[in-house]
């Protein structure tokens, strides 16, 4: 089976939807509250039109996505001047098989590091989350801010950097960790 990344299409929108959905209903037993699991189609259709949303299709099916939001796209308060990984995914009957690890690998060095020449990336995850911050540090990612999301979730942001010589002052508003 081919097996391949792509940028997501208006059309694609159900497709992504349906497994963002999949994958966060994971979090719910955990009590953690991303906006995503309150969200529709049409947000899901409006953001594939506004930021890039990276899917990883074997097959033809979606079994991971990833969405880069850049600076000139996010609002005043973001705690960053760089691209920020938004809702990232892994459908969970593909769980534990790389696929994750692939597509952020993907958009960190392809996208962000080789062709944009980002200088580098955040992301945000809960703080309750048992495993994923450690998981992100891991990846070379550093707590750098904290802040509560619309449905009170307490959000731990971490940056990594992609291109050192190119990295200016990171934070416009941090807190540090």
């Amino acid at each position: 089976m081919s097996q391949f990344i792509q940028t997501a299409k208006p059309e694609d929108a159900e497709e992504i939807f349906a497994l963002l959905q999949r994958a966060y209903a994971d979090l719910l037993p955990l009590n953690i509250h991303f906006t995503i699991s309150q969200g529709t189609v049409e947000q899901v259709r409006a953001t594939i039109q506004r930021e890039t949303v990276l899917v990883l299709r074997k097959g033809g099916r979606a079994l991971a996505t990833v969405t880069v939001r850049f600076p000139w796209t996010q609002d005043h308060n973001a705690p960053a001047d760089l691209p920020f990984i938004h809702w990232f995914a892994v459908d969970p009957d593909f769980k534990g098989q790389g696929y994750g690890r692939e597509i952020l690998t993907w958009a960190e060095n392809n996208l962000l590091r080789e062709t944009l020449k980002a200088p580098g990336v955040y992301l945000a995850t809960a703080v309750k989350h048992p495993w994923l911050s450690e998981l992100y540090q891991k990846r070379g990612y550093q707590p750098f801010h904290h802040r509560t999301n619309p449905l009170g979730e307490a959000l731990v942001f971490l940056k990594k950097d992609l291109n050192s010589t190119l990295t200016p002052a990171v934070s416009k508003n941090s807190q540090h960790a």
